[in-house]
Protein backbone atom coordinates (compact mmCIF):
# COMPACT_ATOMS: atom_id res chain seq x y z
CA UNK A 1 0.00 0.00 0.00
CA UNK A 2 2.91 2.36 0.63
CA UNK A 3 4.42 2.15 -2.83
CA UNK A 4 1.37 3.26 -4.78
CA UNK A 5 0.91 6.13 -2.37
CA UNK A 6 4.52 7.21 -2.78
CA UNK A 7 4.34 6.85 -6.53
CA UNK A 8 1.15 8.93 -6.63
CA UNK A 9 2.84 11.61 -4.55
CA UNK A 10 5.78 11.67 -6.96
CA UNK A 11 3.42 12.03 -9.91
CA UNK A 12 1.63 14.88 -8.18
CA UNK A 13 4.96 16.56 -7.45
CA UNK A 14 5.98 16.22 -11.08
CA UNK A 15 2.63 17.56 -12.30
CA UNK A 16 2.74 20.44 -9.87
CA UNK A 17 6.31 21.21 -10.95
CA UNK A 18 5.33 21.52 -14.61
CA UNK A 19 3.12 24.59 -14.21
CA UNK A 20 5.72 26.38 -12.09
CA UNK A 21 8.37 25.69 -14.74
CA UNK A 22 6.02 26.91 -17.43
CA UNK A 23 5.26 30.05 -15.47
CA UNK A 24 9.00 30.61 -14.92
CA UNK A 25 9.61 30.38 -18.65
CA UNK A 26 6.74 32.76 -19.32
CA UNK A 27 8.06 35.23 -16.76
CA UNK A 28 11.53 34.96 -18.29
CA UNK A 29 10.14 35.61 -21.74
CA UNK A 30 8.08 38.55 -20.47
CA UNK A 31 11.11 39.94 -18.67
CA UNK A 32 13.17 39.62 -21.85
CA UNK A 33 10.45 41.39 -23.84
CA UNK A 34 10.23 44.12 -21.21
CA UNK A 35 14.02 44.52 -21.26
CA UNK A 36 13.95 44.84 -25.04
CA UNK A 37 11.25 47.49 -24.84
CA UNK A 38 13.23 49.39 -22.21
CA UNK A 39 16.41 49.23 -24.30
CA UNK A 40 14.52 50.25 -27.41
CA UNK A 41 13.06 53.22 -25.53
CA UNK A 42 16.48 54.20 -24.21
CA UNK A 43 17.99 54.04 -27.68
CA UNK A 44 15.51 56.62 -28.92
CA UNK A 45 16.38 60.29 -29.00
CA UNK A 46 15.07 62.63 -26.35
CA UNK A 47 12.56 64.06 -28.83
CA UNK A 48 11.13 60.62 -29.57
CA UNK A 49 10.98 59.78 -25.87
CA UNK A 50 9.19 63.02 -25.03
CA UNK A 51 6.79 62.51 -27.93
CA UNK A 52 6.16 58.94 -26.78
CA UNK A 53 5.50 60.15 -23.24
CA UNK A 54 3.09 62.83 -24.36
CA UNK A 55 1.49 60.32 -26.71
CA UNK A 56 0.81 58.02 -23.77
CA UNK A 57 -0.52 60.95 -21.76
CA UNK A 58 -2.81 61.96 -24.61
CA UNK A 59 -3.98 58.36 -25.07
CA UNK A 60 -4.67 58.10 -21.33
CA UNK A 61 -6.66 61.33 -21.44
CA UNK A 62 -8.68 60.04 -24.40
CA UNK A 63 -9.43 56.70 -22.68
CA UNK A 64 -10.38 58.39 -19.41
CA UNK A 65 -12.51 60.95 -21.24
CA UNK A 66 -14.30 58.23 -23.23
CA UNK A 67 -15.08 56.15 -20.14
CA UNK A 68 -16.04 59.23 -18.12
CA UNK A 69 -18.34 60.33 -20.94
CA UNK A 70 -19.93 56.90 -20.99
CA UNK A 71 -20.42 56.92 -17.20
CA UNK A 72 -21.82 60.45 -17.31
CA UNK A 73 -24.22 59.39 -20.05
CA UNK A 74 -25.42 56.53 -17.87
CA UNK A 75 -25.92 58.87 -14.90
CA UNK A 76 -27.84 61.39 -17.00
CA UNK A 77 -29.98 58.65 -18.52
CA UNK A 78 -30.71 57.14 -15.11
CA UNK A 79 -31.56 60.58 -13.75
CA UNK A 80 -34.07 61.12 -16.53
CA UNK A 81 -35.52 57.65 -16.04
CA UNK A 82 -35.77 58.21 -12.28
CA UNK A 83 -37.69 61.43 -12.85
CA UNK A 84 -40.07 59.61 -15.17
CA UNK A 85 -40.52 56.81 -12.63
CA UNK A 86 -41.34 59.29 -9.85
CA UNK A 87 -43.85 61.06 -12.07
CA UNK A 88 -45.30 57.70 -13.10
CA UNK A 89 -45.78 56.69 -9.45
CA UNK A 90 -47.35 60.09 -8.66
CA UNK A 91 -49.88 59.85 -11.51
CA UNK A 92 -50.54 56.25 -10.58
CA UNK A 93 -51.31 57.29 -6.99
CA UNK A 94 -53.53 60.15 -8.24
CA UNK A 95 -55.40 57.71 -10.49
CA UNK A 96 -55.90 55.25 -7.64
CA UNK A 97 -57.11 58.01 -5.31
CA UNK A 98 -59.54 59.33 -7.93
CA UNK A 99 -60.86 55.81 -8.53
CA UNK A 100 -61.51 55.33 -4.82
CA UNK A 101 -63.18 58.75 -4.44
CA UNK A 102 -65.33 58.14 -7.51
CA UNK A 103 -66.41 54.71 -6.18
CA UNK A 104 -67.16 56.10 -2.69
CA UNK A 105 -69.18 59.04 -4.04
CA UNK A 106 -71.04 56.70 -6.39
CA UNK A 107 -72.12 54.42 -3.52
CA UNK A 108 -73.33 57.42 -1.47
CA UNK A 109 -75.36 58.63 -4.42
CA UNK A 110 -77.01 55.23 -4.80
CA UNK A 111 -78.00 55.31 -1.13
CA UNK A 112 -79.10 58.96 -0.85
CA UNK A 113 -79.88 60.00 -4.39
CA UNK A 114 -78.10 63.32 -3.72
CA UNK A 115 -76.42 64.64 -6.91
CA UNK A 116 -73.61 66.30 -4.90
CA UNK A 117 -72.06 62.87 -4.31
CA UNK A 118 -71.60 62.46 -8.07
CA UNK A 119 -69.03 65.30 -8.20
CA UNK A 120 -66.02 63.03 -7.60
CA UNK A 121 -67.46 60.47 -10.04
CA UNK A 122 -67.92 63.07 -12.77
CA UNK A 123 -64.46 64.53 -12.08
CA UNK A 124 -62.79 61.11 -12.37
CA UNK A 125 -64.80 60.33 -15.49
CA UNK A 126 -63.48 63.52 -17.12
CA UNK A 127 -59.89 63.16 -15.99
CA UNK A 128 -59.43 59.41 -16.43
CA UNK A 129 -58.29 59.77 -20.11
CA UNK A 130 -55.82 62.47 -19.02
CA UNK A 131 -54.35 60.24 -16.28
CA UNK A 132 -54.07 57.32 -18.67
CA UNK A 133 -52.45 59.56 -21.34
CA UNK A 134 -49.78 60.73 -18.87
CA UNK A 135 -49.10 57.15 -17.79
CA UNK A 136 -48.69 56.07 -21.42
CA UNK A 137 -46.25 58.94 -22.10
CA UNK A 138 -44.16 57.98 -19.06
CA UNK A 139 -43.87 54.32 -20.10
CA UNK A 140 -41.96 52.87 -23.06
CA UNK A 141 -43.83 51.42 -26.00
CA UNK A 142 -42.38 47.93 -25.58
CA UNK A 143 -42.18 47.83 -21.79
CA UNK A 144 -44.55 45.69 -19.64
CA UNK A 145 -45.74 48.92 -17.99
CA UNK A 146 -47.34 50.10 -21.25
CA UNK A 147 -49.35 46.87 -21.42
CA UNK A 148 -50.41 47.30 -17.79
CA UNK A 149 -51.47 50.91 -18.48
CA UNK A 150 -53.67 49.69 -21.35
CA UNK A 151 -55.09 46.99 -19.11
CA UNK A 152 -55.79 49.57 -16.38
CA UNK A 153 -57.58 51.75 -18.94
CA UNK A 154 -59.86 48.85 -19.83
CA UNK A 155 -60.65 48.22 -16.14
CA UNK A 156 -61.44 51.90 -15.56
CA UNK A 157 -63.66 51.97 -18.63
CA UNK A 158 -65.62 48.93 -17.37
CA UNK A 159 -65.86 50.47 -13.90
CA UNK A 160 -67.24 53.73 -15.23
CA UNK A 161 -69.61 51.87 -17.54
CA UNK A 162 -71.08 49.77 -14.71
CA UNK A 163 -71.36 52.78 -12.42
CA UNK A 164 -73.14 54.73 -15.17
CA UNK A 165 -75.60 51.87 -15.61
CA UNK A 166 -76.30 51.78 -11.85
CA UNK A 167 -76.93 55.56 -11.84
CA UNK A 168 -79.40 55.24 -14.70
CA UNK A 169 -81.16 52.35 -12.94
CA UNK A 170 -81.38 54.36 -9.67
CA UNK A 171 -82.87 57.28 -11.50
CA UNK A 172 -85.51 55.13 -13.18
CA UNK A 173 -86.58 52.62 -10.46
CA UNK A 174 -85.43 54.12 -7.19
CA UNK A 175 -83.24 52.98 -4.34
CA UNK A 176 -84.70 49.52 -3.80
CA UNK A 177 -83.49 48.32 -7.18
CA UNK A 178 -79.86 49.23 -6.41
CA UNK A 179 -79.78 48.50 -2.68
CA UNK A 180 -77.67 45.35 -3.11
CA UNK A 181 -75.32 47.18 -5.49
CA UNK A 182 -74.85 50.07 -3.07
CA UNK A 183 -73.96 47.74 -0.21
CA UNK A 184 -71.60 45.43 -2.16
CA UNK A 185 -70.18 47.90 -4.67
CA UNK A 186 -71.12 48.18 -8.31
CA UNK A 187 -67.66 47.54 -9.88
CA UNK A 188 -65.97 45.67 -7.05
CA UNK A 189 -64.29 43.22 -9.40
CA UNK A 190 -62.82 45.96 -11.59
CA UNK A 191 -61.74 48.02 -8.56
CA UNK A 192 -59.99 45.08 -6.93
CA UNK A 193 -58.31 44.15 -10.21
CA UNK A 194 -57.31 47.79 -10.75
CA UNK A 195 -55.84 48.13 -7.25
CA UNK A 196 -53.89 44.90 -7.73
CA UNK A 197 -52.63 46.05 -11.12
CA UNK A 198 -51.66 49.46 -9.74
CA UNK A 199 -49.73 47.79 -6.93
CA UNK A 200 -47.83 45.73 -9.51
CA UNK A 201 -47.06 48.80 -11.56
CA UNK A 202 -45.83 50.73 -8.52
CA UNK A 203 -43.73 47.77 -7.39
CA UNK A 204 -42.21 47.46 -10.86
CA UNK A 205 -41.27 51.15 -10.95
CA UNK A 206 -39.88 51.02 -7.42
CA UNK A 207 -37.77 48.00 -8.37
CA UNK A 208 -36.47 49.81 -11.49
CA UNK A 209 -35.64 52.85 -9.35
CA UNK A 210 -33.67 50.70 -6.91
CA UNK A 211 -31.75 49.00 -9.76
CA UNK A 212 -30.87 52.33 -11.33
CA UNK A 213 -29.72 53.69 -7.97
CA UNK A 214 -27.38 50.70 -7.63
CA UNK A 215 -26.14 51.16 -11.20
CA UNK A 216 -25.61 54.91 -10.74
CA UNK A 217 -23.76 54.32 -7.47
CA UNK A 218 -21.48 51.75 -9.10
CA UNK A 219 -20.91 54.02 -12.09
CA UNK A 220 -20.06 56.97 -9.87
CA UNK A 221 -17.68 54.84 -7.81
CA UNK A 222 -15.97 53.45 -10.91
CA UNK A 223 -15.65 56.97 -12.34
CA UNK A 224 -14.00 58.21 -9.16
CA UNK A 225 -11.63 55.22 -9.11
CA UNK A 226 -10.85 55.62 -12.81
CA UNK A 227 -10.17 59.34 -12.49
CA UNK A 228 -7.94 58.71 -9.49
CA UNK A 229 -5.95 56.01 -11.30
CA UNK A 230 -5.81 58.12 -14.45
CA UNK A 231 -4.56 61.13 -12.53
CA UNK A 232 -1.85 59.01 -10.89
CA UNK A 233 -0.81 57.51 -14.22
CA UNK A 234 -0.74 60.90 -15.90
CA UNK A 235 1.28 62.29 -13.02
CA UNK A 236 3.77 59.42 -13.33
CA UNK A 237 4.03 59.86 -17.10
CA UNK A 238 4.47 63.61 -16.83
CA UNK A 239 7.07 63.11 -14.10
CA UNK A 240 8.90 60.65 -16.37
CA UNK A 241 8.80 63.11 -19.28
CA UNK A 242 10.06 65.88 -16.99
CA UNK A 243 12.87 63.60 -15.81
CA UNK A 244 13.85 62.81 -19.41
CA UNK A 245 13.89 66.48 -20.35
CA UNK A 246 15.76 67.42 -17.19
CA UNK A 247 18.21 64.58 -17.67
CA UNK A 248 18.93 65.70 -21.23
CA UNK A 249 19.47 69.38 -20.41
CA UNK A 250 23.10 68.85 -19.42
CA UNK A 251 23.88 66.89 -22.56
CA UNK A 252 22.16 69.47 -24.72
CA UNK A 253 24.08 72.28 -23.05
CA UNK A 254 27.31 70.41 -23.62
CA UNK A 255 26.39 69.89 -27.29
CA UNK A 256 25.39 73.55 -27.60
CA UNK A 257 28.70 74.66 -26.12
CA UNK A 258 30.56 72.34 -28.47
CA UNK A 259 28.58 73.65 -31.45
CA UNK A 260 29.27 77.22 -30.40
CA UNK A 261 32.98 76.46 -30.09
CA UNK A 262 33.05 74.78 -33.49
CA UNK A 263 31.04 77.64 -34.97
CA UNK A 264 33.60 80.11 -33.69
CA UNK A 265 36.39 77.96 -35.12
CA UNK A 266 34.52 77.72 -38.45
CA UNK A 267 33.99 81.48 -38.53
CA UNK A 268 37.67 82.04 -37.85
CA UNK A 269 38.58 79.51 -40.56
CA UNK A 270 36.25 81.26 -43.03
CA UNK A 271 37.86 84.59 -42.26
CA UNK A 272 41.30 83.06 -42.73
CA UNK A 273 40.14 81.44 -45.96
CA UNK A 274 38.77 84.73 -47.21
CA UNK A 275 42.01 86.51 -46.36
CA UNK A 276 43.91 83.67 -47.99
CA UNK A 277 41.82 83.84 -51.17
CA UNK A 278 42.36 87.57 -51.52
CA UNK A 279 46.07 87.16 -50.78
CA UNK A 280 46.41 84.33 -53.29
CA UNK A 281 44.52 86.25 -55.94
CA UNK A 282 46.73 89.29 -55.42
CA UNK A 283 49.95 87.25 -55.30
CA UNK A 284 49.00 85.20 -58.36
CA UNK A 285 47.84 88.08 -60.49
CA UNK A 286 51.27 89.78 -60.52
CA UNK A 287 53.20 86.72 -61.82
CA UNK A 288 50.48 86.06 -64.38
CA UNK A 289 50.62 89.63 -65.62
CA UNK A 290 54.42 89.31 -65.84
CA UNK A 291 54.16 86.06 -67.78
CA UNK A 292 51.58 87.47 -70.18
CA UNK A 293 53.39 90.82 -70.54
CA UNK A 294 56.89 89.43 -71.08
CA UNK A 295 55.56 86.78 -73.48
CA UNK A 296 53.98 89.58 -75.55
CA UNK A 297 57.18 91.66 -75.37
CA UNK A 298 59.27 88.69 -76.39
CA UNK A 299 56.94 87.96 -79.29
CA UNK A 300 57.27 91.59 -80.49
CA UNK A 301 61.04 91.88 -79.91
CA UNK A 302 61.94 88.60 -81.58
CA UNK A 303 59.19 88.57 -84.15
CA UNK A 304 61.67 88.43 -87.06
CA UNK A 305 63.90 85.76 -85.55
CA UNK A 306 61.18 83.41 -84.24
CA UNK A 307 59.75 80.71 -86.40
CA UNK A 308 56.06 79.79 -86.44
CA UNK A 309 56.50 77.05 -83.84
CA UNK A 310 58.17 79.40 -81.36
CA UNK A 311 55.48 82.00 -81.93
CA UNK A 312 52.84 79.36 -81.23
CA UNK A 313 54.63 78.51 -77.98
CA UNK A 314 54.57 82.13 -76.87
CA UNK A 315 50.89 82.46 -77.85
CA UNK A 316 50.04 79.34 -75.80
CA UNK A 317 51.89 80.83 -72.81
CA UNK A 318 49.94 84.08 -73.12
CA UNK A 319 46.56 82.33 -73.57
CA UNK A 320 47.26 80.05 -70.57
CA UNK A 321 48.11 83.06 -68.38
CA UNK A 322 44.90 84.78 -69.47
CA UNK A 323 42.88 81.63 -68.78
CA UNK A 324 44.53 81.30 -65.36
CA UNK A 325 43.54 84.89 -64.56
CA UNK A 326 39.94 84.16 -65.58
CA UNK A 327 39.91 81.08 -63.37
CA UNK A 328 41.13 83.15 -60.41
CA UNK A 329 38.43 85.77 -61.04
CA UNK A 330 35.69 83.12 -61.31
CA UNK A 331 36.87 81.40 -58.12
CA UNK A 332 36.76 84.70 -56.27
CA UNK A 333 33.20 85.30 -57.53
CA UNK A 334 32.20 81.77 -56.49
CA UNK A 335 33.68 82.29 -53.02
CA UNK A 336 32.08 85.72 -52.68
CA UNK A 337 28.64 84.36 -53.62
CA UNK A 338 28.70 82.09 -50.58
CA UNK A 339 29.48 84.94 -48.18
CA UNK A 340 27.76 87.91 -49.76
CA UNK A 341 24.79 89.26 -47.80
CA UNK A 342 21.49 88.78 -49.59
CA UNK A 343 19.16 91.73 -50.15
CA UNK A 344 15.66 90.29 -50.37
CA UNK A 345 13.14 92.13 -52.46
CA UNK A 346 10.69 91.76 -55.32
CA UNK A 347 12.48 90.98 -58.59
CA UNK A 348 10.79 91.58 -61.94
CA UNK A 349 12.16 88.72 -64.06
CA UNK A 350 10.95 90.26 -67.33
CA UNK A 351 13.05 93.38 -66.76
CA UNK A 352 15.96 91.27 -65.52
CA UNK A 353 15.96 89.06 -68.67
CA UNK A 354 15.77 92.17 -70.88
CA UNK A 355 18.81 93.58 -69.06
CA UNK A 356 20.73 90.31 -69.51
CA UNK A 357 19.97 90.23 -73.24
CA UNK A 358 21.12 93.85 -73.56
CA UNK A 359 24.47 92.95 -71.98
CA UNK A 360 24.85 90.02 -74.41
CA UNK A 361 24.43 92.16 -77.54
CA UNK A 362 28.14 91.90 -78.36
CA UNK A 363 27.94 88.07 -78.29
CA UNK A 364 24.77 88.11 -80.41
CA UNK A 365 26.36 89.86 -83.38
CA UNK A 366 26.37 87.80 -86.58
CA UNK A 367 24.09 85.25 -84.89
CA UNK A 368 20.65 84.16 -86.04
CA UNK A 369 18.68 83.26 -82.91
CA UNK A 370 14.95 82.70 -82.56
CA UNK A 371 13.92 83.93 -79.12
CA UNK A 372 10.75 82.76 -77.30
CA UNK A 373 10.36 84.63 -74.03
CA UNK A 374 7.17 84.12 -72.04
CA UNK A 375 5.69 86.48 -69.47
CA UNK A 376 7.55 85.69 -66.27
CA UNK A 377 6.22 86.15 -62.70
CA UNK A 378 7.74 88.32 -60.02
CA UNK A 379 9.90 86.47 -57.49
CA UNK A 380 11.45 87.23 -54.13
CA UNK A 381 15.24 87.36 -53.95
CA UNK A 382 18.44 89.30 -54.45
CA UNK A 383 18.26 91.07 -57.83
CA UNK A 384 22.05 91.19 -58.35
CA UNK A 385 22.51 87.49 -57.58
CA UNK A 386 19.58 86.45 -59.79
CA UNK A 387 20.99 88.57 -62.59
CA UNK A 388 24.21 86.55 -62.30
CA UNK A 389 22.12 83.32 -62.50
CA UNK A 390 20.32 84.21 -65.72
CA UNK A 391 23.44 85.77 -67.23
CA UNK A 392 25.13 82.37 -66.88
CA UNK A 393 22.11 80.37 -68.10
CA UNK A 394 21.31 82.57 -71.10
CA UNK A 395 25.03 83.00 -71.89
CA UNK A 396 25.44 79.21 -71.92
CA UNK A 397 22.42 78.84 -74.20
CA UNK A 398 23.93 81.38 -76.63
CA UNK A 399 27.35 79.73 -76.43
CA UNK A 400 26.25 76.11 -76.92
CA UNK A 401 23.97 76.97 -79.87
CA UNK A 402 26.91 78.53 -81.72
CA UNK A 403 27.14 75.48 -83.99
CA UNK A 404 23.52 75.84 -85.10
CA UNK A 405 22.67 77.81 -88.22
CA UNK A 406 19.24 78.54 -86.76
CA UNK A 407 19.50 78.71 -82.98
CA UNK A 408 16.33 78.59 -80.85
CA UNK A 409 16.28 79.72 -77.22
CA UNK A 410 13.17 79.68 -75.06
CA UNK A 411 12.75 81.26 -71.63
CA UNK A 412 9.56 80.40 -69.73
CA UNK A 413 8.10 79.40 -66.39
CA UNK A 414 5.57 77.14 -64.75
CA UNK A 415 4.05 77.31 -61.29
CA UNK A 416 5.28 74.41 -59.16
CA UNK A 417 3.15 75.30 -56.11
CA UNK A 418 1.32 78.22 -54.56
CA UNK A 419 4.57 79.68 -53.21
CA UNK A 420 7.11 78.52 -55.80
CA UNK A 421 7.70 78.99 -59.52
CA UNK A 422 10.06 77.18 -61.90
CA UNK A 423 11.90 79.19 -64.56
CA UNK A 424 13.62 77.36 -67.42
CA UNK A 425 16.03 78.21 -70.23
CA UNK A 426 15.77 75.82 -73.19
CA UNK A 427 17.99 75.69 -76.29
CA UNK A 428 18.54 73.49 -79.32
CA UNK A 429 22.31 73.42 -78.90
CA UNK A 430 24.77 70.54 -78.60
CA UNK A 431 23.12 69.21 -75.43
CA UNK A 432 24.77 66.75 -73.05
CA UNK A 433 24.67 63.11 -71.98
CA UNK A 434 22.20 62.65 -69.09
CA UNK A 435 24.57 60.10 -67.53
CA UNK A 436 26.79 63.02 -66.55
CA UNK A 437 24.00 65.39 -65.46
CA UNK A 438 25.19 65.23 -61.85
CA UNK A 439 28.49 66.87 -62.87
CA UNK A 440 26.94 69.92 -64.53
CA UNK A 441 26.74 72.11 -61.43
CA UNK A 442 30.14 71.19 -59.95
CA UNK A 443 33.19 73.43 -59.81
CA UNK A 444 35.50 72.97 -62.84
CA UNK A 445 33.14 70.30 -64.23
CA UNK A 446 32.97 70.47 -68.04
CA UNK A 447 31.19 68.09 -70.41
CA UNK A 448 32.82 69.58 -73.52
CA UNK A 449 36.45 70.20 -74.44
CA UNK A 450 37.95 73.66 -73.94
CA UNK A 451 38.87 73.88 -77.64
CA UNK A 452 35.19 73.37 -78.54
CA UNK A 453 33.64 75.88 -76.14
CA UNK A 454 35.43 78.34 -73.90
CA UNK A 455 34.71 78.70 -70.19
CA UNK A 456 36.08 77.85 -66.76
CA UNK A 457 33.41 75.44 -65.52
CA UNK A 458 32.37 77.63 -62.58
CA UNK A 459 29.31 79.41 -64.00
CA UNK A 460 26.79 76.65 -63.28
CA UNK A 461 28.34 76.08 -59.84
CA UNK A 462 27.60 79.74 -59.12
CA UNK A 463 24.02 79.23 -60.37
CA UNK A 464 23.44 76.35 -57.96
CA UNK A 465 24.97 78.19 -55.00
CA UNK A 466 22.84 81.30 -55.57
CA UNK A 467 19.61 79.34 -56.09
CA UNK A 468 20.26 77.25 -52.98
CA UNK A 469 20.73 80.44 -50.98
CA UNK A 470 17.28 81.47 -52.21
CA UNK A 471 15.85 78.17 -50.95
CA UNK A 472 15.34 76.75 -54.44
CA UNK A 473 16.55 73.85 -56.57
CA UNK A 474 18.48 73.45 -59.84
CA UNK A 475 18.39 70.63 -62.36
CA UNK A 476 18.81 70.04 -66.07
CA UNK A 477 17.58 67.80 -68.86
CA UNK A 478 19.13 67.19 -72.23
CA UNK A 479 20.43 64.84 -74.88
CA UNK A 480 23.49 64.87 -77.10
CA UNK A 481 22.82 66.88 -80.24
CA UNK A 482 19.24 67.69 -79.19
CA UNK A 483 19.69 70.66 -76.89
CA UNK A 484 19.32 71.17 -73.15
CA UNK A 485 16.91 72.69 -70.63
CA UNK A 486 18.04 74.19 -67.32
CA UNK A 487 15.53 74.65 -64.50
CA UNK A 488 15.65 76.82 -61.37
CA UNK A 489 12.91 77.08 -58.71
CA UNK A 490 12.38 80.39 -56.90
CA UNK A 491 9.96 81.69 -54.23
CA UNK A 492 7.13 83.73 -55.71
CA UNK A 493 6.23 87.20 -54.49
CA UNK A 494 2.96 87.15 -52.54
CA UNK A 495 0.38 89.64 -53.85
CA UNK A 496 -0.36 92.53 -51.53
CA UNK A 497 -3.57 92.13 -49.52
Amino acid sequence: MDEPTSQHAVDLDQKSALPSSTWAERLLRQDTLLARLVHAFQDRSIEHRVLAGFGLVFTGILVISAISYRNMTILIRNGQLDQRSHEFIQFLAATSESMDEAESGHRRYLVTGDDEYLASYNTFRGRAPEYLGYLRELSDDLSPQRARVDQLGELIARQLQKERAAIDLRNKTGFESVRAMALAGVAKTELDAGRHLQAQMEQEETKALAERVIESTATTRSSIILLTIGALLLFVLLAAVYYLIRHDVTARRRVADELQRRGELLEAANKELEAFSYSVSHDLRAPLRHIDGYASLLAKAAALSLDDKSKRYLQTISESATRMGQLIDDLLVFSRMGRQEMLHGTVNLNQLIASVLHDLQHDLQDRTISWTIAQLPDVTGDAAMLRQVFSNLVGNAVKFTGTRSQAMIEIGSRQASQDETVVFVRDNGVGFDMRYANKLFGVFQRLHRADEFDGTGIGLANVRRIIHRHGGRTWAEGALGEGATFYVSLPMTRPAA
